[in-house]
């Protein structure tokens, strides 16, 4: 490999090549993907949504390329699809102040 960086975008067209060394634990992961990812009581273009936000909040490249494609086939259009980063934001910024809540009762404890 000679790209430099630490993730390289070809790992993401060969992903379904990772149960390849255990076909069985691949299958059973791949079904309940598709059956949680398919139309339900949420539509595929929510749940593509969902999953970009999700791919923020949690900073994986990989799937920050993959819903955005799979939220633009579904639908979704750019305003969307930036709204629902902002949704991730947003929680993910509120459960870093909420835990704030430790460092106090820390330094209440602490405190002379």
């Amino acid at each position: 490999m000679s790209d430099d960086s630490y993730y390289h975008p070809e790992h993401l067209e060969h992903f379904g090549e990772i149960a390849n060394d255990r076909s069985e634990l691949g299958k059973k992961f791949f079904d309940y993907y598709g059956a949680v990812m398919g139309e339900g009581a949420l539509s595929k273009r929510e749940k593509s949504l969902m999953a970009l936000a999700v791919a923020h909040a949690i900073q994986c490249p990989y799937c920050i390329e993959a819903y955005t494609k799979n939220s633009l086939e579904a639908g979704a259009d750019l305003e969307q699809m930036t709204e629902a980063v902002h949704v991730a934001t947003a929680i993910r910024g509120g459960a870093s102040l909420v835990h704030g809540m430790q460092m106090r009762g820390h330094h209440d404890g602490m405190s002379m």
